[in-house]
């Protein structure tokens, strides 16, 4: 059965009864009907296409704002020694990690090479959540909290994200309480929307100004469908469309933002995805700590622009007619007006290396290596400190 076929099955069917072990969200039904194909993501299912089409879902998510129910799985981690099994297993300084706030979280094996990341946040001084990108984290923790006076548990949480410029606009109108007070970048708080208890987190993965909402169970008694009523009730003013990862993945490209298992994976270290800057060599010993100290790699992990196509995933890079990479994620960029991509290469090279790419036409074309992002280099978008908004050419 191809790929495509097997989203229509999972799309066309509520329960379609061999998919055994693969969840749905509280939302799934409404996403059926708005004609969306799945992958599935941490053993969810994850919409990666809507009725919308992916440049339009762009172009929404861009100019006003756009609703992505993601795969992402927040673990619990509770316990008076919460912050000393974090800083067991996470590269950085998880005790600087103030409650209220989040911070990117990346998790090695014993030899230094990735394991996973994710969002790491902490909700009280005993209690964190980290909301992980697909991987096998769950039992990792088990296995490196046995010591510990720590729980490990599934608080059977969700996640929705609500992305662009628009985004805090709705959340003001969403929220029960409003904004917030003091939730900048990366902030972490709980409110409530239509009454019922929600975490909302300053964060995304499109680079864009957002936030994401966190499903509690309640007792057993959260309504997803009031919820989706909610959200969409909330975003209709603003024009906000329900979008998916298809329209998420450009703007992710764009911006650099690294999605674990491709672009990223268990035969790299840290240095080599060009995230030392979040491992801490200085604190106390930690899962890939001696390893980490004696590596010696570093960044192979880059962008790349190409003016004469859309780079194919899997597509060589090369240089002087030599294979030196390949493309991990690529994409047509609608405001650059151009290929962009996410490239692995086999050893580092500088931004501004003229190269050629393998694009979606089976041709190859020039193209050059840059930094990540690729733009909005001081991450302004997010933030909220960039207040222009792009204008979409009419002509598209």
């Amino acid at each position: 059965m191809t790929d495509n076929l097997t989203r229509l099955v999972v799309s066309a069917h509520e329960e379609p009864g061999w998919d055994y072990g693969t969840i749905r969200g509280p939302y799934s039904r409404f996403h059926v009907a708005n004609g969306a194909k799945y992958c599935v993501y941490n053993n969810r299912l994850m919409p990666v296409s809507q009725k919308i089409d992916r440049l339009d879902g762009y172009w929404a998510l861009r100019t006003k704002a756009g609703l992505f129910d993601t795969g992402e799985r927040p673990i619990q981690i509770k316990g008076p020694d919460a912050a000393k099994f974090c800083n067991r297993v996470f590269t950085r300084d998880c005790a600087k990690l103030k409650p209220g706030r989040a911070g990117y979280g990346l998790l090695c094996y014993p030899n230094g090479t990735i394991l996973c990341d994710g969002v790491l946040m902490r909700l009280e001084e005993d209690t964190y959540w980290y909301v992980q990108a697909d991987g096998p984290v769950f039992s990792w923790f088990i296995a490196h909290s046995q010591d510990l006076d720590v729980e490990i548990s599934d608080p059977d949480s969700w996640v929705t994200q609500i992305q662009g410029p628009a985004s805090l606009d709705i959340l003001a109108t969403l929220s029960d309480t409003g904004v917030p007070a003091e939730f900048k970048y990366f902030s972490v708080a709980r409110t409530t929307i239509g009454g019922q208890p929600v975490i909302l987190s300053r964060t995304g993965w499109t680079n864009e100004m957002g936030f994401e909402v966190y499903t509690l169970p309640n007792g057993g008694k959260f309504d997803g469908a009031a919820m989706w009523e909610r959200f969409l009730a909330a975003g209709k003013p603003h024009g906000m469309e329900i979008c998916a990862l298809d329209s998420m993945d450009i703007r992710r490209i764009e911006g650099g933002i690294l999605n674990n298992g491709s672009d990223m994976d268990e035969t790299m270290t840290p240095f080599e995805a060009g995230l030392g800057a979040f491992v801490d060599l200085s604190k106390d010993d930690f899962v890939g700590k001696a390893a980490l100290a004696k590596a010696t790699g570093s960044n192979r992990v880059v962008g790349l622009k190409c003016p004469g196509g859309e780079p194919l995933r899997l597509g060589a890079v090369s240089l002087d007619g030599k294979k030196v990479g390949f493309v991990t994620a690529g994409a047509w960029s609608p405001y650059l007006k151009q290929g962009v991509a996410i490239v692995r290469l086999d050893s580092s090279m500088a931004a501004g290396t003229a190269v050629e790419v393998l694009c979606r036409d089976g041709k190859s074309h020039a193209a050059v290596l840059d930094d990540m992002p690729l733009y909005d280099k001081e991450k302004k978008i997010p933030r909220g400190l960039e207040p222009s908004i792009p204008v979409q050419d009419a002509a598209e």
